[in-house]
């Protein structure tokens, strides 16, 4: 078993704190945002059981402007 690191983005959602990991597409939420992180490593783990790791995929982050009406 080895470590990876992955690159996670967090919104709050009302009362829910929601966890994305940008490299996979995995989702998880908790009421606090170390509940959110953890479970979001936890489905992670899950998910690589049956996946494997992505391998030199670092996302680019970069704002996105647009106009809503």
């Amino acid at each position: 078993m080895s470590a990876i690191r992955l690159t996670s983005a967090i919104i709050r959602q009302g009362e829910w704190f929601v966890a994305r990991c940008l490299e996979v597409e995995v989702t998880s939420q908790g009421k606090t945002l170390e509940d959110a992180l953890n479970n979001l490593q936890e489905a992670l783990e899950l998910y690589f059981e049956d996946h494997d790791a992505p391998t030199g995929t670092t996302p680019i982050i970069a704002p996105v402007e647009v106009n809503v009406q």
